[in-house]
């Protein structure tokens, strides 16, 4: 086995939160690094796992019969844009589509919760980015309950306890999505409170960055603690076998992009996608084009 994928597939494999085992984000360190200490020991894995997840797009889009979906979560301020820059950095931007989701629109609400995000899927041969998802459904909107009220549910689905049925119908979508060609990879960005205050004093006390300073997620930091109680949650229901959550550290961005990456080329590995075959009537097309083509550049003078 190559190197970089065993690399990425153990790195993978001790982030991921085991279906059917409960977890708990206070037994999480988001300052974890693993066995590296500093930005500068990742620098060439990073590299090194950007090329391979360059050949594997490549291969995926040729293939043309599986599409990935990867769905990235965290707290404001976790890191998900600069993650997404910094991995999909060196793929052909051809075969990745990202897609943020913000409120839902008037339009949007009209319709069940995982309406717009069926609309968004990549297709087949693709690599679509959702920066937050369809899970904002169980996280914000538990924090948040007028804007479950705002969905104008029936009386039937707004039960004392909409959370466990939207756990059971987010699991019965992702099977469905997997079980037809959509591999779906959930990442959890996860940084401290510490962390995130930190990095909203960069964004207030350095100027090139006041524009990504916004007062909404100051207010969202006092819920702190209910964000942790549903985020939790979240990752214990919908952990699936099929679609399991890996949880990574993220208080070091350096780590958590190379740990995004590490966990987007395990399910790549997994998915092993190859160039197809050329049939043997492409082969003598193939064979019959080159042919007239070497007997053209012979008659063409040098230079």
């Amino acid at each position: 086995m190559d190197r970089r994928v065993r690399f990425a597939r153990d790195l993978a494999e001790s982030l991921r939160v085991t279906p059917g085992r409960p977890v708990a984000l206070k037994d999480s360190h988001p300052g974890h690094t693993g066995d590296l200490v500093t930005r500068d020991e990742s620098a060439e894995l990073q590299r090194e796992g950007l090329a391979l997840l360059a050949d594997y797009q490549a291969r995926l889009s040729a293939q043309d019969t599986t599409g990935v979906l990867l769905l990235l979560q965290g707290t404001d301020g976790a890191g998900k844009d600069g993650t997404i820059k910094h991995v999909m950095s060196g793929v052909n931007p051809q075969g990745v589509q990202v897609r943020s989701f913000k409120q839902p629109s008037t339009i949007e609400l009209e319709h069940d919760f995982l309406w717009r995000h069926q609309l968004a899927l990549p297709g087949r041969g693709t690599i679509g980015i959702f920066n937050r998802s369809h899970y904002e459904e169980v996280l914000a909107v538990r924090v948040h309950p007028d804007l479950l009220a705002a969905e104008r549910l029936p009386a039937a689905a707004a039960t004392d306890d909409p959370w466990t049925r939207r756990f059971r119908e987010i699991n019965a979508w992702e099977r469905h999505l997997v079980d037809n060609g959509i591999r779906v990879v959930k990442v959890f960005l996860n940084i401290s409170r510490g962390e995130q205050a930190r990095r909203f004093l960069e964004r207030i006390d350095n100027p090139d960055k006041n524009w990504k300073f916004s007062v909404a997620d100051i207010r969202e930091r006092r819920h702190w603690d209910e964000y942790q109680v549903a985020v939790e949650d979240m990752l214990n229901q919908t952990s699936t076998k099929w679609a399991p959550w890996y949880l990574i550290p993220a208080d070091h961005k350096w780590f958590g992009r190379l740990a995004t990456a590490a966990v987007l080329i395990a399910a790549l590995a997994e998915i092993d996608p190859r160039y197809p075959s050329a049939s043997p009537e492409a082969l003598s097309e193939m064979a019959e084009a080159r042919a007239g083509l070497v007997a053209e550049m012979e008659g063409i003078p040098p230079g």
